[in-house]
């Protein structure tokens, strides 16, 4: 396996370990993991090989504002800074959730305030990524894949075991009503602060809601996230030969597949041994499951080994949002429009400038005790989904997409998830009803359709591409 085939695997494994704390409520888990596993496969199954190809016909394009750029043959580079601004703004908020990762992993284990273990792993971060650079990122990844998978596994195994069987578990699971079917959901009885209630040793459930069509297609909208994460992309770029897809195509849907199984069951498991842990009782709290069952389950010096898997996953990935964002503006927009002839002693100096001020403002939206990780996670996801999505998916397989399309398909796409998720869900839960049940879908859905929208609208009403543009098209589909 690649070092490439490593750091796809790893930017997955965030995302794995925060469905650990939905896994708490079965079929959100469930749905999403479907998503997301639905998401892979299609991604490297219709996009990898194509982009891998295109990236190279469009001028060996190596970031996805190049690629971009190059695609639609554009001067003003107003594509390339448009996408770097957003590549800026949302891999700081998946910043934001890697700093509240290690405020909590941190306050957990050394009993300290959030807040002060929270400042200490961003710095530990920022140091590990500002002396390294993209030499730590790659030399560290095949260690800390491996880590993480035995974590995953480990704790996994040793909580099954503990529940009494996986039967005992999955007995557990039904006996609580919602929580172990398809189309309905769990819905803890929660007092004033949003803290389940407890009675007699266990937690208290009320009616169980039902998860309709709506709300399936809505979780299941994760897996339309893969189509736009730079962090993913750049590898289908970086892929050596067309010959190696086939091969990790399968390394990534297997390990998808497993680490899901995974991460859905260890939150599963954690209400069969936990039910009443004070610390699993709210949703920001739940996300701790992980810890809890690692410190329960193993001595302190295997503890910290399997522990050290959220650790890993956390540094592994926030490197590689610092080191991407500020590429991002050093390289596209810095070089190549501000300061055209800059040596790379000068980019390499605004690049770490810009990373230690994106680490600044992370730490600051990370500031909150109560963030939930998932939901910050879920905001950065649905931001790169809708902003680089539909336009990939119609730059790679729409000849006919114009440079006006895509401008207007990347900002349709990425003010939407900011509307949606600022305005209109909240008054959908305001008005409640099967309107306000509508209107609280994940933002990535509606504002990934716009996007679409938008990009067809705008490409018909303007100049078809010129000959040029077309024929390298052509050549894309073609070259092996």
């Amino acid at each position: 396996m690649t070092t490439s085939e490593f750091q796809v695997l790893i930017s997955m494994t965030l995302y794995m370990l925060c469905i650990i704390c939905i896994g708490l409520f079965f079929m959100d888990a469930a749905w999403t993991a479907i998503g997301l596993a639905a998401g892979t496969y299609i991604n490297w199954l219709i996009v990898a090989k194509r982009l891998r190809r295109y990236s190279s016909v469009a001028n060996d394009s190596i970031t996805i504002p190049d690629f971009f750029s190059s695609r639609f043959h554009e001067d003003k580079k107003i594509i390339m800074t448009i996408a770097s601004l957003f590549i800026l703004i949302f891999f700081t908020v998946y910043a934001s959730s890697c700093f509240v990762t290690c405020g909590k992993l941190f306050s957990k284990l050394f009993g300290a305030s959030y807040h002060s273990m929270m400042i200490l792993g961003a710095l530990f971060v920022i140091i590990y990524t500002f002396l390294g650079g993209f030499l730590a990122e790659s030399a560290s990844d095949f260690i800390q894949a491996v880590v993480m998978i035995c974590a995953l596994t480990t704790i996994l195994i040793l909580g099954t075991v503990s529940a009494g069987g996986l039967s005992a578990v999955i007995t557990n699971a039904q006996s609580i009503e919602g929580f172990w079917g398809f189309f309905n959901t769990a819905s803890p009885s929660l007092d004033a602060n949003g803290v389940q209630q407890v009675a007699d040793g266990a937690a208290l459930f009320g009616p169980p809601a039902t998860y309709g069509f709506l709300t399936i297609i809505s979780t299941m909208s994760w897996g339309l996230g893969y189509f736009g994460m730079p962090q993913v992309l750049l590898r289908f770029m970086a892929i050596r030969k067309a010959d190696e897809l086939k091969k990790s195509r399968r390394i990534a849907i297997i390990w998808v597949l497993i680490s899901l199984f995974c991460a859905v069951f260890i939150g599963v498991i954690g209400r069969v041994l936990f039910p009443t842990e004070k610390t699993l009782l709210t949703a920001s709290g739940a996300e701790n499951v992980f810890v809890v069952l690692s410190q329960n389950l193993l001595p302190p010096l295997l503890a910290g080994i399997v522990m050290a898997g959220i650790l890993a996953a956390t540094i592994s990935s926030s490197d590689s949002y610092l080191l991407i964002a500020a590429s991002a503006f050093s390289k596209n927009i810095y070089q190549s429009i501000l300061k055209k002839n800059a040596s790379d002693k000068q980019v390499m100096k605004v690049s770490r400038i810009i990373l230690v001020v994106i680490s600044i403002v992370g730490m600051i939206i990370a500031l909150d005790e109560n963030s939930i990780i998932f939901k910050v996670v879920s905001f950065a996801w649905a931001g790169f989904g809708a902003t680089f999505g539909p336009l990939l998916l119609f730059s790679l397989f729409w000849k006919r997409t114009t440079k006006e399309g895509a401008i207007a398909g990347m900002l349709s796409g990425g003010i939407m998830v900011f509307f949606w998720n600022l305005v209109v869900k909240p008054f959908g839960k305001s008005i409640g009803g099967l309107l306000g049940g509508i209107l609280g879908i994940y933002e990535l859905l509606p504002a990934f359709l716009l996007s679409c929208i938008f990009i067809i609208i705008f490409s018909l009403i303007s100049k078809q591409p010129s000959q040029k543009i077309l024929d390298e098209f052509e050549l894309a589909k073609k070259e092996k």
